[in-house]
């Protein structure tokens, strides 16, 4: 078993990170993934960091993308109701709001399920940010 350089295994320092990110939030997960990337030098730590790291950060940037949906439905609601008309469709809110609780419970289930692998040193698929990933980081 490979020892980082705080002295825990390097699956215990991968799993810490993936439940940085699903119970502290962005501040201790960008905290422990920078570290990881400065100090260790484990291959499938700094890969499985910056995973943890990237799945927060797609799925905050879909729900945000999603989100922009009722504002633009706002947006025209506002421009008729200077002509006195009105415009709404708030089956969209409801939908919207639906699909990003939604996203934020498999972001939790994927950082939960890749935090257990982790202590094995194991990954867990996510096809879209596992391709990002290789392509972008240094083997």
């Amino acid at each position: 078993m490979q020892k980082s350089r705080l002295g825990i295994s390097v699956g215990m320092l991968g799993a810490a990170v993936c439940f940085m990110g699903l119970f502290g939030g962005y501040t201790p997960i960008l905290i422990a993934a920078g570290y990881v990337l400065l100090f260790e030098e484990n291959a499938w730590l700094k890969k499985n960091s910056v995973k943890a790291v990237a799945v927060m950060i797609g799925i905050s940037v879909f729900c945000t993308a999603i989100g922009y949906i009722p504002d633009a439905i706002s947006l025209v609601s506002s421009l008729l109701n200077i002509f006195g008309s009105h415009f709404s469709i708030s089956i969209v809110s409801n939908i919207v709001s639906f699909v990003v609780e939604a996203m934020s419970l498999i972001r939790s289930l994927i950082l939960f399920m890749m935090g257990l692998k982790a202590l094995n040193q194991g990954t867990v698929s996510v096809p879209v940010i596992d391709n990002l990933i290789d392509k972008h980081m240094a083997a």
